[in-house]
């Protein structure tokens, strides 16, 4: 016999209480793996960090040394290796080598060591800065660094030029585009009114163009002359802008410079 208080309950009302915890255990599952992802993420760190304070390192010696398994050790690495950040070296052995396969020592890739803080950027200011110091200072030493910056965008031009002569001329711009990416530019090209727009996702050089605009303008210089028309630089990242934009009109007037007012600037 049962009581009024140990009647079945109304099946649609426990419909509705099932549907409102699903979505709960549903996010607490999301979550908990999003934490164990980061987790991993950033073990993997810590084995990239240590092989980059140490030098090339086996399994083992990054396991006692980050109080890990080598099993867990061993899958990082695999995911490293994977995403181009390590890659496995021979371990220089010194003295009488033992029996058995010498263990492997993993490295770090030039995309590797990219990740970490690098002083490159202000190695370029400094070079920069004594360029235009040496020459005098002033307008000539601004010319010299102008100067320099052409002489380096002439020569990575070569490259793009030979892309660009290989398809038709309204099939440029976004040619120019692929040499960017390449380049490491993330470069796309876009249809806009009367023209097309030229825009670089990622500038290699941003902290330095900061300081010294001549490399944006000398880069629009060049655009101007692969395109074979007059470009204007809309924006650029140097400027605080988030992507760099170039305009480029839909012209059969060949010309070699760039405005000199918008090359490696906001237009006013």
């Amino acid at each position: 016999m049962k009581y009024a208080s140990e009647a079945p309950q109304d099946p649609e009302a426990q419909s509705a209480t099932g549907a409102a915890t699903a979505p709960a255990h549903e996010t607490e599952r999301v979550e908990h793996a999003e934490r164990a992802q980061d987790d991993q993420r950033g073990t993997r760190n810590r084995v990239a960090r240590s092989i980059l304070d140490h030098g090339p390192s086996t399994a083992a010696e990054l396991a006692l040394r980050l109080e890990l398994t080598q099993a867990a050790v061993r899958r990082h690495l695999d995911t490293l290796a994977a995403e181009g950040v390590v890659e496995p070296r021979e371990k220089r052995v010194y003295g009488a080598r033992t029996r058995g396969r010498p263990a492997k020592a993993f490295a770090l890739t030039d995309c590797g060591r990219d990740a970490f803080d690098q002083a490159y950027d202000k190695l370029a200011g400094d070079a920069l800065r004594w360029i235009a110091q040496a020459a005098g200072g002033g307008e000539m030493g601004e010319a010299a660094v102008a100067a320099f910056a052409r002489a380096r965008m002439a020569a990575q031009a070569e490259g793009y030029r030979e892309a660009l002569e290989a398809v038709a001329p309204e099939e440029r711009a976004e040619a120019l585009a692929r040499a960017l990416t390449k380049d490491g530019y993330a470069a796309t090209a876009r249809s806009a009114p009367v023209g097309e727009q030229l825009c670089q996702h990622h500038c290699p050089v941003a902290h330095v163009a900061e300081q010294f605009p001549q490399l944006c303008e000398a880069e629009t210089e060049v655009f101007s002359r692969l395109l074979g028309t007059h470009v204007q630089r809309l924006a650029t990242i140097a400027h605080g802008d988030g992507v760099c934009t170039t305009f480029i009109p839909k012209s059969t007037t060949k010309t070699t410079t760039a405005s000199a007012s918008t090359a490696g600037r906001n237009p006013a």
